[in-house]
């Protein structure tokens, strides 16, 4: 299926949403945060898909705001437009599917933040990332500003913040940012691979993963231990508990299902 600002293609349980305005770096428009929202709604409601990869069309993955628009909106289209970009933001992170980020060419602004709001992401070793903002005198949105001081702390976020400035790939995968790095001619490889292996395993148990890990930032040891008390609670009842028990008796790999 093929919308004007986003592709989005399934291959068995790996679905993938390309961010589609080439000609304007991938830069956000309206139609393709809103197209992002409800293609993201309609894979945890369908079952199916176990993996989302996230990517860009043409040479980079994304600029983020469309700066040739900015200064034509007023503060009502603006605190709309980022309402937006925040439902995107909480719906990337409620959704119990791993999402990879896979980053090439640039990822500025709201773009960086975009891939942020990911729960992986691999970038090409030639890649850059840049938050912006200040730039053109405004602060982060799209969750930056949540994100990164979580991320890499708060003096080293504020340095990055305040500069500017590019920031190679390879820095950002030593501060731990990003989570591999890839020549670019292999990168469609590796993501494959990826992909497959987390659709290849135990999702249920990934999905409850992801949404302990991202409580944890609001959480106190005591909450974390409940809900991880809660949760193993649950999960012990599922089938692919069941299997890779069966599995490691056995010796053997275990096939999950996802149930």
């Amino acid at each position: 299926m093929e919308q004007d600002h986003l592709l989005i293609e399934a291959e068995g349980p790996i679905l993938t949403l390309t961010l589609n305005r080439p000609e304007r770096l991938n830069s956000f428009s309206e139609e393709m945060i809103s197209d992002l929202t409800e293609a993201l709604k309609t894979a945890q409601n369908s079952g199916e898909v176990k993996v989302i990869i996230l990517k860009g069309a043409g040479r980079s993955f994304s600029a983020g705001g469309d700066v040739k628009t900015m200064g034509q909106a007023t503060p009502k289209d603006v605190y709309e437009h980022i309402g937006k970009l925040n439902r995107c933001i909480l719906t990337m992170k409620e959704t119990e599917i791993p999402i990879i980020a896979v980053v090439h060419g640039f990822a500025a602004g709201a773009g960086f933040n975009l891939a942020m709001a990911c729960d992986l992401i691999v970038a090409a070793e030639d890649s850059k990332f840049a938050l912006s903002f200040s730039q053109v005198g405004l602060i982060s949105d799209g969750g930056g500003s949540y994100f990164l001081p979580k991320l890499i702390g708060p003096h080293l976020a504020k340095q990055f913040f305040f500069s500017a400035e590019p920031i190679p790939a390879e820095r950002l995968y030593q501060l731990g940012v990003i989570n591999y790095l890839s020549p670019l001619e292999k990168m469609e490889e590796e993501v494959g691979q990826l992909a497959a292996k987390l659709a290849n395993g135990p999702v249920g148990a990934y999905g409850k993963m992801k949404k302990l890990i991202d409580a944890s930032y609001q959480s106190t040891l005591e909450e974390m231990l409940e809900q991880e008390r809660l949760n193993q609670t649950l999960m012990i009842t599922t089938e692919d508990h069941q299997e890779g028990i069966s599995a490691f008796k056995e010796k053997r790999q275990p096939v999950f299902t996802g149930k």
